[in-house]
């Protein structure tokens, strides 16, 4: 008999549901790789994950995902950044998870999420159990907890600056104590893990809370289910109450295989709805999906239904709710500028989906809209110099225009958004446009101002002062590049939001996808007021507009009970003239037995910080200050895990450890920016180092006739130079006094090499020593001779083979890539290129060297590639267009020299080694003098193997 937080467990322990290592069956395993039989075998751990994973989006949404860890010795060296654990038994170790439930309950709009899971530690031994959820980024974590052996682990929320000396202390130790990471872009994990003794169980429970907002027309709870491990019991559940009555439920599946759609159950009346999902263990097998197991989304979609009249109000214990979103209303006619940037970074599949995007965007149009288009770079440049009808003539014309858009160079934003604001100004002077409309730019821009105006304060003082309240600013970040807070607050000052464009492949449909969320405004500067001596510590109650199918909330605290003459009085900008009405909205008492606590206190609370954490990025010093005070205050007052706190959970005590805190944290828009950037760079490196994750500023390469690219990941930029000298010369690359390593490469030249003519010449051979390893090898386009303690070994370039031994892994693949990694000190490839000329019957073998991992090596590394491994500083500057058509030059400024530098493209192999990946670069004529220590010369050495 198995315990499960204090309760017996008797239900039936499912052995499909595991996944077992190769090792443990070695009749099914596959072909063991080939190592050389000169060097000895290096056995590795296989880690055993078992899991399942639940995965919901949008709204509503979360994932989670229960692992199980295999206890690792303290000496595995495959593992970084994960707490050891001593081994206690060679015994197969088994976790059961045996349920999952995810129990969505809505009221009046606000949502509170219960993610329950239940694991079975099935061994004879101690293992470490992990529980991953992904949850909404506009969600706030109110409680964790984990009950183990009966005794329950709670979470305390604290001040985050008070939590984070726990969490360094943690770390500092070695320890697990991560914090919540972003996932995608509406998500965010949280992760955690507990060890758990043998026969014992963990029930881990997770509650967040949030307000649903409406976009065009509907609420939604998206919830991806994706099973990785049959469970017995698996539920996720939805309760809807909306005393206003509910105008529609929908609950929909999109599972490969329409045999799971029956198993979606969903009961409704006028204010209430229950859709549930729950398969059996058997049910979870899908022979259509991935991996055998059902895999798809379960979304729920409902609106409530609006009568004409000043909104509803939900009133509750002393708090109310007003839910603002009248039906009917006309739609106001907009005047738009899309101000586009074409600068150099936009080049490529960037600018190829802004082409489509905007192009969709303009068919949507309506005829009596007008519009605008400047395209900017280091210059403004626009379609018209109007306003335009949105007539389905100038719409076409506008369209081809869209199309034809090309690079440019620079980047000016503060020129184009004030050329915007004059042309809307203008429209309105001349009386272009209709009196009652709607104005509003539209910026979308991949980078951060670096010509013209280029101080953040000043633009933003500059744009605010131009519009002075009397159009709207909306801001598209496109990709990671963008300097997110910055536009945040030009937008937020100006009326208007901003949001951040994913460079996937659906880029396009993201920018069509916000249009038609501001495309439709019902009403400009609203304004919801209440009598004076009747509500207290209101919500934001003034907005620059109301669109269609959104909605505007505003809650307070109720300083009398009597609702029966509460007046609401709401004005704003209509199509058809200023609307100033007062009258009484519907008042809705909510019934005990569907709201969970104080909801619309917890509503209001919600909001409040919400607003209040908004305040304190665009207002004064002072007031900054006292709204992040006021946010910590109310965030810890409710338990709200929120940018300014953190959830600390105190684990079981294990053996000797001092501290066993996890940290729980709330990312900000910029910190899930940061993440992201870290995140690409890291998948970037880890697709040149192979497994390794961690990050060198600089990755030096040379390949071509030959072309030097020095990658920093840190920038996600690139600089690069050709280098031209006769035939035989030897450079040094890179060397290292410290370790002993070294790289030194040889200069070809074409079979038919004409003297005093320019010829290609290229890399035809590397010697790499290493001192301490006691490694050297000869790399030719011939061959490859190791040599390493005594021992000598010779491969061609059409072998397949691993070489291990102590400090040299060696990987020989016969589509002519080799890869060295030499311990705790470097990992580089060396590619062999065929170079044919069909023309003239000729062939040319020539090699390229990538570094793949230097943040081993000392801080005196040096040589022509090594001088860059612990990265470099630049600035590039006054950008315009090249002599050579769609090339950009521009000064850069590095180690105290100015340097003219053209816009290139080159060639990386080390990901592709057949076609290559074409990588942008800062092109530095001349031999790269200025940008390399010294000359080209310098760097000359006479032997292939000098030290």
């Amino acid at each position: 008999m198995y315990s499960v937080g204090g309760e017996p467990f008797t239900g039936r322990l499912d052995p499909t549901c595991f996944r077992f290592p190769a090792h443990l069956f070695p009749a099914m395993a596959a072909q063991r790789p080939f190592f050389h039989p000169l060097l000895p075998m290096m056995w590795s751990v296989l880690l055993l994950w078992i899991y399942f994973c639940i995965s919901p989006l949008a709204q509503v949404q979360g994932a989670l995902v229960v692992t199980r860890r295999d206890d690792l010795r303290q000496d595995t060296p495959e593992v970084t950044g994960s707490r050891s654990i001593k081994k206690r038994s060679t015994n197969t170790k088994m976790v059961e998870v045996y349920s999952v439930r995810v129990v969505c309950t809505v009221t009046c709009r606000f949502a509170r999420t219960v993610m329950t899971s239940k694991a079975l530690n099935k061994a004879n031994v101690a293992q470490e159990i992990s529980l991953e959820v992904e949850l909404p980024k506009t969600a706030f974590i109110t409680n964790f907890s984990m009950e183990i052996d009966g005794r329950t682990y709670a979470g305390e929320v604290k001040e985050k600056e008070k939590a984070k000396k726990q969490y360094d202390k943690a770390v500092s130790k070695g320890q697990s104590a991560g914090l919540v990471k972003a996932s995608g872009r509406k998500m965010e994990t949280f992760s955690m893990s507990v060890n758990v003794a043998a026969g014992s169980g963990v029930i881990f429970v997770l509650i967040y809370e949030e307000l649903l907002k409406r976009t065009l027309g509907q609420y939604e709870i998206l919830t991806r289910v994706k099973v990785e491990q049959p469970v017995e019991e698996f539920q996720i559940a939805a309760d809807i109450y909306e005393p206003q009555g509910l105008a529609f439920v929908e609950a929909v599946a999109t599972f490969p295989t329409n045999e799971l759609l029956p198993l979606i159950k969903k009961t409704m009346t006028d204010t209430k709805a229950h859709i549930s999902f729950s398969p059996t263990a058997e049910q979870q097998r899908c022979p259509q999906c991935p991996n055998q197991l059902i895999n798809g989304d379960f979304i729920i979609k409902y609106d409530v239904k609006r009568e004409k009249g000043f909104g509803e109000i939900q009133a509750v214990n002393g708090y109310f709710v007003h839910f603002f979103s009248p039906p009917d209303l006309a739609r106001v006619p907009t005047n738009v500028v899309f101000v586009i940037d074409r600068s150099l970074s936009m080049a490529g599949e960037k600018m190829q989906q802004t082409r489509e995007g905007l192009v969709s965007i303009l068919s949507d149009l309506h005829e009596d809209d007008h519009f605008a288009i400047i395209l900017f770079d280091s210059f403004i440049r626009n379609w018209k110099d109007h306003l335009t009808l949105a007539t389905k003539e100038n719409v076409s014309e506008a369209t081809k225009y869209a199309w034809s858009i090309q690079i440019g160079s620079a980047t000016d934003i503060n020129s184009a958004v004030l050329s915007a604001v004059t042309m809307l100004k203008s429209g309105r002077e001349n009386k272009q446009v209709p009196e009652r409309s709607v104005d509003m730019i539209i910026l979308l821009t991949d980078g951060m101002p670096n010509t013209g105006v280029s101080n953040h304060q000043e633009i933003q003082q500059n744009v605010r002062s131009a519009i002075a309240g009397n159009m709207s600013l909306f801001c598209l970040g496109f990709g990671n590049s963008v300097r997110y807070s910055f536009l945040d607050v030009l937008s937020r000052e100006n009326k208007g939001i901003t949001r951040r464009i994913f460079t996937d492949s659906d880029a396009a449909v993201q920018l069509k996808g916000f249009y038609e969320e501001v495309s439709s405004p019902l009403l400009s500067d609203v304004e919801l007021r209440y009598p004076d001596n009747a509500v207290s510590f209101l919500t934001k109650n003034q907005y620059g507009q109301l669109f269609n199918g959104s909605e505007i909330v505003v809650a307070g605290r109720l300083n009398r009970n009597d609702m029966d003459n509460f007046l609401v009085e709401v004005s704003g900008k209509g199509p058809k003239g200023d609307i100033h009405e007062q009258g009484k909205a519907d008042v809705v008492y909510p019934e005990k037995e569907y709201i969970f606590g104080d909801f619309t206190e917890r509503l209001w609370a919600y909001l409040t910080i919400q607003q209040l954490l908004e305040k304190s990025e665009i207002s004064s010093q002072q007031e900054k200050e006292e709204a992040a005070a006021k946010a910590l205050d109310m965030s810890l007052q409710y338990n709200f895990v929120t940018p300014l706190t953190s959830m600390v959970v105190t684990k079981p005590q294990i053996e000797d450890t001092e501290d066993n805190s996890f940290i729980a944290d709330k990312l900000t828009e910029d910190q899930r920016q940061q993440e992201e950037i870290l995140k690409e760079q890291q998948q970037h490196t880890a697709r040149r180092r192979g497994h390794s994750s961690s990050l060198g500023p600089g990755l030096g390469d040379v390949d071509g006739d030959p072309h030097f690219i020095i990658e920093l990941p840190g920038k996600d930029d690139a600089l690069c130079f050709n280098i031209n000298d006769k035939p035989g010369t030897i450079y040094n690359l890179a060397r290292d006094q410290k370790s002993g390593f070294q790289v030194n490469g040889q200069i070809i030249g074409k079979k038919k090499f004409t003297p005093d003519a320019k010829n290609n010449t290229y890399f035809g051979r590397f010697g790499v020593t290493h001192q301490r390893l006691g490694v050297k090898l000869d790399v030719s386009t011939d061959d490859i001779s190791v040599f390493h303690r005594g021992k000598n070994i010779r491969l061609q370039w059409s072998d397949t083979t691993t070489v291990k031994d102590a400090g040299l892994i060696l990987s020989l693949t016969n589509n002519c890539s080799l890869t060295v990694m030499l311990r705790h000190s470097v990992k580089f490839m060396i590619v062999r290129h065929t170079k044919t000329w069909k023309k003239h019957h000729d062939t040319q073998a020539y090699l390229g060297f990538y570094t793949l991992d230097s943040h081993h090596l000392s801080s005196s590394v040096h040589g022509l590639l090594g001088q860059f491994y612990h990265g470099v500083e630049f600035e590039v500057t006054d950008l315009y267009p090249g002599q050579v058509e769609q090339k950009s030059d521009a000064v850069m400024y590095i180690k105290g020299r100015a340097l003219n530098v053209t816009r290139h493209w080159q060639k990386d192999f080390s990901r592709d080694v057949k076609i290559g990946k074409d990588v942008l670069c800062w092109f530095v004529d001349n031999d790269g003098n200025g940008l390399i220590d010294g000359s080209a010369s310098d760097y000359t050495v006479p032997d292939l193997f000098t030290v």
